[in-house]
């Protein structure tokens, strides 16, 4: 999985093994966590460290999971490494699974898979709600 992060970059930010967060993580930049992070996670590169275990959502431009993940993870790139263990849906652009990976959950490709993962609100209401699959092409009289 090639890196395209910016050459002027910044020196990542570490959660070290013997730090615990409760709430939210965002970052503008890298973060590499070998924590425990109950919350969800934001970032341009997020690295989930073997001894790290998250509880929550992931959403980053690249994210790599070495650790424990129990939540979804979005990402335009997402690399589930050996030791990795996840339980949750994954969306992403391109995903990469090593074989000793543990994967339980969806995934899903998506042009925008870090965007707001709502679905889309409809302004007015169909008139197809609840008509047969087959019906979304038939013609309204």
């Amino acid at each position: 999985m090639g890196l395209n992060r910016p050459a002027e970059r910044t020196a990542p930010s570490v959660i070290g093994t013997d730090l615990t967060i409760s709430g939210n993580l965002v970052t503008k930049g890298e973060v590499q966590i070998d924590g425990e992070v109950q919350g969800d996670i934001q970032g341009t590169y997020v690295v989930i460290g073997e001894k790290a275990r998250i509880t929550g959502s992931v959403v980053a431009e690249e994210v790599v999971v070495r650790g424990h993940v129990m939540g979804s993870v979005r990402g335009r790139r997402v690399m589930l490494q050996a030791s990795s263990h996840v339980e949750g849906d994954i969306f992403h652009h391109a995903l990469a699974i090593e074989q000793g990976a543990f994967f339980e959950g969806k995934s899903r490709r998506s042009a925008d898979p870090t965007g707001d993962p709502q679905p889309a609100k409809q302004d007015a209401p169909s008139s197809l709600a609840g008509a047969p699959l087959g019906a979304a092409h038939a013609p309204l009289l």
